[in-house]
């Protein structure tokens, strides 16, 4: 069998990242509204009132749909538009309780709304490692990654008390050794001296018009921080905070980890570039 050049085990991997990221996308009509009862969240500019993990929202309805889903923003329930399961829900209402919902069987909500949270680490974590792995240049640590991207997506498939009692914080932090070396060999494309801010408070920060190509910016708190025009190509953005952070005009094509949940927080408009894993959302300006 002739070997594979390195553009066809490229091109493997950018398919194979397509088709994670379908398998990982939220589908609330095969889910039984798990993140309007099992999560928790407290009055404020996010939401409207408080509710406690395991009460059904008020807005949740027997079907399971949301009743304000058309009119969230306006309705103050502005957490939940930038919220996502990355398919978690789909899959512990329908695989690992095989399509039994906890109204139906009352007996089993406390267990179906303990491993919820869980499967969300463990998807979020799969769509990280499918990112990664379509990153040609992370190729050297693809091997790790397949490793950790087999094991994990066993877990999803086990039952509620093997998923419940995943380390998610001992996992988190052995993938996250790799998801952190492939965004520095993606980072060190970048010619000259890049950005470090990992994890820094940038809250209301002044990036306008900043080159922030390649920079380092995991954890960075850019709550309102002005983004508007800035170039963050090839920017690490995994677990930045970018609510209310104006990226209108911003170049994000190739940002490093960049979800739709991140994207979904900020502001922007029509010219605001973004890598073609995420889309412009419907808040954001037209112009």
């Amino acid at each position: 069998m002739p070997q594979q050049s390195a553009a066809d085990r490229d091109r493997r991997a950018a398919e194979e990242a397509g088709a994670a990221r379908r398998d990982l996308k939220a589908d609330c009509s095969q889910c039984f509204g798990l993140c309007c009862v099992a999560l928790p969240f407290a009055a404020s500019a996010d939401f409207a009132a408080d509710k406690r993990a395991g009460t059904p929202c008020g807005n949740l309805r027997a079907d399971f749909g949301c009743g304000i889903h058309a009119r969230l923003r306006d309705s103050g329930y502005s957490g939940c538009t930038v919220y996502d399961c990355f398919g978690a829900g789909q899959q512990v209402s329908q695989v690992t309780f095989g399509g039994r919902d906890w109204r139906a069987e009352p007996a089993g909500a406390q267990q179906m709304f303990a491993t919820f949270p869980v499967m969300r680490h463990l998807h979020e974590l799969l769509w990280y490692v499918g990112e990664a792995l379509a990153l040609p240049t992370s190729r050297p640590v693809h091997a790790e990654l397949r490793r950790a991207q087999a094991g994990i997506r066993e877990t999803t498939r086990a039952d509620a008390e093997t998923v419940a009692a995943v380390d998610v914080p001992a996992l988190r932090g052995e993938v996250n050794v790799l998801l952190q070396r492939a965004g520095e060999l993606a980072r060190a494309t970048v010619p000259g001296r890049k950005k470090n801010h990992r994890g820094a408070d940038l809250i209301g920060a002044r990036f306008r018009r900043a080159d922030l190509r390649g920079a380092n910016l995991r954890g960075a708190l850019l709550i309102a921080a002005d983004l508007s025009g800035a170039d963050l190509r090839t920017a690490d953005l995994i677990g930045a905070d970018l609510r209310d952070a104006d990226l209108s005009g911003a170049d994000l094509r190739g940002a490093i980890f960049l979800t739709q949940a991140q994207v979904n927080a900020a502001h922007g408009d029509a010219t605001t570039q973004l890598p073609d894993t995420v889309t412009h959302p419907g808040h954001w300006s037209a112009a």
